[in-house]
C-alpha cells in the first residue's frame, strides 16, 4: 500500500505537521508493507530545513522527518513554494529533497490513500 502525506502548514505555531508526521511514523511501524510518502508544500517547507533547534522537552520535526526517511519513507518539498520562501538554497534533512508538482501529482496517482494536513 502506498500513503501520500501532504502538509502545508509551518512546523511549529500549530501541530498540523507535527500530527501529520506522528501518522507517517506510526503506518511505518504497521506490520504491512506501507510505503509512506511525504511532501511538503507551502510553509512546510520549513519542516526539511536541517539544523533546527527547540526546547529540551519540546518535539523536533527535522528529527521526526530524519525517521521517516531513515525508515524508508520518502519526502519531498514544493520547489515553488522553497523559493517563494527563500529557503531552496538552504540545507535539507539528509534525505529529503526540492520537488515539483508533476511529482506530487504522479505520488498523488499512485497512491492508494491520501492524506492532507
Amino acid at each position: 500500500m502506498k500513503v501520500l502525506i501532504v502538509l502545508n502548514d509551518a512546523p511549529y505555531g500549530n501541530e498540523k505537521s507535527y500530527n501529520a508526521l506522528r501518522l507517517a511514523m506510526a503506518l511505518q511501524k504497521e506490520p504491512f508493507n506501507i510505503q509512506v510518502n511525504v511532501f511538503l508544500m507551502a510553509d512546510a517547507v520549513y519542516c526539511a530545513l536541517a539544523d533546527q533547534t527547540t526546547p529540551q522537552g519540546y518535539y523536533n520535526i527535522e528529527r521526526m522527518v530524519k525517521s521517516v526517511i531513515s525508515t524508508g519513507g520518502k519526502v519531498k518539498a514544493c520547489g515553488t513554494c522553497a523559493n517563494a520562501r527563500g529557503v531552496s538554497n538552504l540545507q535539507l534533512v539528509e534525505g529529503s529533497e526540492i520537488s515539483t508538482m508533476a511529482e506530487l501529482s504522479q505520488w498523488t496517482v499512485e497512491a492508494d490513500k491520501v492524506f492532507t494536513f
